[in-house]
Parts: structure tokens; sequence; C-alpha cells
């Protein structure tokens, strides 16, 4: 493949961040520490906040003149996939898909036979959430929250449409979830909370950017006003907690491209891969995760590699594993069931679309590929 990007689990990746910060917290954690930002220097800190801004890629960061962007001191990477499901669950277990197991979007929970909308904890189709029939997001999450082993008091920060969800709960575990409204409401309460006398963990999530950059896209109006006034408040937020011991950690989840619609590639043009298909795709658009009938199996990859090879590479889910693309070490014994049997990376900006999803609605931005734009994220380290 050309221009693949993926996570360094080895001391690279937001995974390495969070082993840093656990062993800063006297917590157990089975990964290497960032090279970047290791345990003993977030140590020297009383308190600590680290803000995910969710979408802010390194690449659009750098892009833009920006007080976060003169104040960068590295570059790492998300996990695989580069998505909001896979890395905010990375940040509040501390580990990546190899172990937590909610690998992307949309993920087939095997356990109860449905397509989901994981964080939203429905079904893909629609229809009532799973806590409404008497599923816990506990049951389905493979690794505890990070926050019930660190030795100290822990904050997490949700705006207050998801403070209260399965997800939320399950994933905050021990930790004090804070919900806010708005931007000035957000920083108000982090201003608040941090000057509480307290030590403390503060995992605070700003989701907006990514949301502007799905519905407008990067480089929007909309996408760059909110990037200027988020940048503004965290200036002015910085300069309000000076004093307080506290190092702030700012960093994302992943970053974001643009689609275009002569890039959006719909399955119902090419009926032979339905035919082959055991499941709609899980994952996501830049990396469908195709569950497909074992008698086609060799059907479905002649056919991917003769029609679509110009649009993405194939590969069977048990390599991508093996070569360790969700993470080190032994994998959760949920994993296999929840990437399927065949993963499509998709090459350049190209978006795959099944018959499930609608025409008219369309998201601008796109992320969970392996370029540069979607991998790499931003780490920026503040001492107040």
């Amino acid at each position: 493949m050309e221009n693949i990007y993926l996570p360094d689990y080895h001391g690279g990746s937001i995974v390495n961040l969070m082993s840093s910060i656990a062993h800063a917290f006297n917590a157990k954690h089975p990964y290497p520490e960032l090279r970047a930002l290791s345990s003993s220097e977030i140590k020297k800190s009383k308190n600590v906040i680290l803000l995910v801004v969710d979408g802010m890629g390194y690449e659009q960061l750098v892009s833009r003149n920006l007080f976060l962007k003169h104040n960068i001191k590295s570059k790492i990477t998300s996990v695989f996939p580069s998505t909001t499901a896979a890395g905010i669950t990375a940040f509040m277990t501390g580990v990546p898909v190899q172990q937590h197991g909610l690998s992307a979007w949309f993920v087939f929970l095997k356990e109860i036979g449905i397509l989901s909308k994981i964080l939203p904890f429905n079904p893909r189709m629609g229809g009532p959430s799973f806590t409404e029939t008497g599923y816990n997001m506990k049951d389905f999450l493979q690794a505890p929250s990070l926050m019930n082993s660190l030795r100290a008091k822990s904050y997490v920060f949700w705006n207050e449409e998801v403070v209260n969800s399965s997800y939320s709960r399950a994933s905050a575990g021990k930790a004090k979830r804070i919900a806010y409204k708005d931007l000035n409401d957000f920083f108000n309460k982090l201003e608040k909370i941090t000057k509480k006398k307290e030590k403390k963990y503060i995992f605070a999530y700003w989701p907006f950017l990514d949301a502007y950059a799905h519905d407008y896209g990067v480089g929007s109006k909309k996408y760059e006003q909110h990037f200027k006034k988020l940048d503004k408040k965290i200036k002015i937020f910085l300069e309000k907690i000076k004093g307080t011991n506290t190092q702030v950690i700012i960093t994302a989840d992943h970053g974001q491209i643009n689609g275009t619609k002569n890039k959006m590639i719909w399955l119902k043009d090419y009926s032979k891969i339905t035919e082959c298909l055991t499941l709609p795709f899980a994952g996501e658009g830049r990396v469908p995760f195709c569950y497909v009938h074992p008698s086609k199996a060799s059907e479905f990859e002649n056919y991917v590699k003769t029609h679509l090879g110009k649009y993405c590479t194939l590969h069977k889910s048990e390599e991508l594993i093996k070569k360790n693309f969700f993470g080190l070490g032994p994998a959760n014994n949920k994993l296999f069931d929840r990437v399927g049997d065949y993963i499509l990376i998709m090459k350049e900006n190209y978006i795959l679309r099944d018959w499930m999803e609608n025409k008219n609605e369309q998201n601008r931005g796109h992320h969970g590929g392996v370029s540069k734009e979607e991998m790499f994220v931003p780490l920026i380290v503040f001492r107040r």
C-alpha cells in the first residue's frame, strides 16, 4: 500500500500517552510510555488535564495560524481504525481496540446478533437504545475504565446530551461525570474543578470540531470559525489557571479528510459483493469490515480485487490482527467477531457506502483510514 500510516503502539501513539498518564498516577499499564512525554514529566504537576478535541488532526492544526499550532510538542498517532469509537475508548480505558473491543462506529455484536452504532448503543438501522431493552455497555466493553486504577480524584467532562449515556457511564468508571452545555460552560466548569485543592485527573472531551467537519467539511466557514473560537478559549483558560500546578495535555482521537461526490463508491453499483455478504458492512466508510459467507470467499476476493482495486486494498481481518494494526499483546475474546472476515482499506479519499445509507445524507468530513490526515494528531503540553 502507498501512503499508509499506522499506529505506533511502541511509544508514539495516544495509547502510549495513556500509559504515561497511568504511571504518573501509580497505575499499571501494559504498553510502553510515550517517548515524547514520560510519566516523570507528568508527575511534576499536581493536577493533570487531558483535553481531547475530537477530529483535531495534526495536519489540520499545522496548516492554520493558531495559538495551539505554535505550542505543539510532538506529532503522535491515533489508533486503528482512526475513528472516535476506537480512539475515545482508548483514552477512557487506556488501551486500543486489541484490548477494549469497540472496533468502529458500526460494530456487529454477536452476543445479541445485531449490527450496532456502538457509542449511541442502538441498532444501526435505528430503534430504541439497547439500554431500554435491558443491556449494559459494561457487558460489551472488554476493558475497564482507566479511571478506576488512578490514585487520584478523577473527573470526566461530557456534553449534556451524552453525559448519562450507557457508554459514558461504563467508560468513566468511578470518575465523576461533569455535564456542560456549550463552550463557555465547558471552560467555566473546567476552571472551577481545576482550582479545587485535591490532586486530580480530568478528562475533558470536546466533540464539536469533529461535528463541524462532518457536517460542513474541513476548511468550511463554520469549521474555521469554530476552530478559531476554541483556540482562543483554550488560551484564555490557560491564563486563568496559572499557579494551580496543573499540566494540560491537549490532543485528539483522529484527524479528518474531506469526501467528494466523485469519490463516493456505492455498493449498490457492485451487487456481486452484496451476494457474498452475510451482513451489511460494519466498521467505517473508510475501513469497511466485511462479513463474507465461507462458500463465497474466493468469489468475494476476486471481485473486490478486479472491480474495486482502484479504490481500496483487501485484507483478511485475521492478518491485520496478527500484524498489530489493532494493538499489541493478546486480543480480547470479542475482537475476531467485531472486525469481520475481511477489511477494506480505502485509498486516497474514497468512501465506500452501502445500501443502508441515504444518498441525501452525506457527511462532508470522514475518518477511520490510514492517511496522514486521519492518523496523526498533535501533542500539546502546558504547565500552569
